[in-house]
């Protein structure tokens, strides 16, 4: 992935962005306050299940900036196309721009995408083929984070034992209860929506098929020889090494193969 800092001016992005970051913040800040570090305090749990919540949280919110900020694949204005491979671009009928094969015109953010995915407005950006990663990343992370939050809530009031000090004159301990429901209702609209998400998105790695293709029926690409699932995934993180796919602090290297090439299983 480039270094380039991609910023799309879209209030309803930015109104979207605000209000994952708000339900972040409310996990991240409340429930280690309500459930974590009074229940550490008294030995219901160990540290681990400490740093597990804020590793999460930490690898959720890194993810979520990165794809916010990164340049999804947007093409430069007068791109060189080798020789090659001209074959393989094509003419975009709205910005007149050639472009590769699988690009596509997005129009909230006015320019060309390689290998567009789809504008997220959750992120405020397009997924494209230098960020993909990163939003998987984000729906993965998300997916634990919630996951956690939810065992928590319930843990609280079903699992733990009662706790035995606590401050009634703090707010957050005077309002636990509503606090501790609203996060656990958070948690399961965003589990519920981003686990449907995400379970489209590795389907669409496995075929090698993007969301605009599959709404599009590209009946060119339909015919084509299907790739190992390693190759795939390879290609979207830009590595072969598997453990780096969960490491969003990294810079992604381009790894993809010329358009025309397939691996015959």
């Amino acid at each position: 992935m480039g270094r380039r800092i991609h910023f799309v001016v879209d209030p309803q992005g930015w109104c979207c962005m605000c209000l994952i970051i708000f339900v972040w913040l409310y996990n991240t800040i409340f429930i280690p306050k309500v459930i974590l570090f009074p229940h550490y305090e008294e030995g219901h749990i160990s540290v681990v299940a400490i740093l597990c919540y804020y590793f999460c949280s930490l690898f959720c919110i890194a993810s979520l900036l990165r794809a916010s900020v990164a340049d999804p694949g947007k093409l430069p204005e007068n791109p060189k196309i080798p020789i090659t491979e001209r074959e393989y671009w094509e003419l975009c009928n709205k910005c007149n721009m050639m472009r590769p094969k699988r690009s596509h015109h997005c129009s909230r953010c006015g320019h060309c995408v390689r290998r567009m995915d789809h504008h997220c407005p959750w992120i405020n950006n397009c997924v494209g083929e230098d960020n993909h990663w990163l939003f998987l990343q984000l729906c993965f992370y998300t997916q634990i984070l919630s996951s956690y939050t939810l065992i928590l809530d319930f843990c609280h009031y079903y699992y733990f034992l009662p706790l035995k000090k606590e401050n009634w004159d703090v707010f957050v301990f005077r309002h636990e209860l509503a606090l501790v429901r609203i996060s656990a209702f958070m948690g399961l609209i965003i589990l519920g929506g981003i686990s449907g998400l995400f379970y489209t998105q590795l389907m669409g790695i496995f075929t090698d098929t993007t969301s605009i293709e599959k709404m599009s029926n590209c009946c060119e690409d339909i015919s084509r020889p299907r790739k190992p699932w390693q190759q795939t995934f390879s290609e979207v993180f830009g590595t072969r090494w598997k453990i780096l796919w969960f490491i969003p602090f990294r810079q992604r290297q381009p790894l993809r193969v010329p358009y025309h090439f397939a691996n015959h299983v």
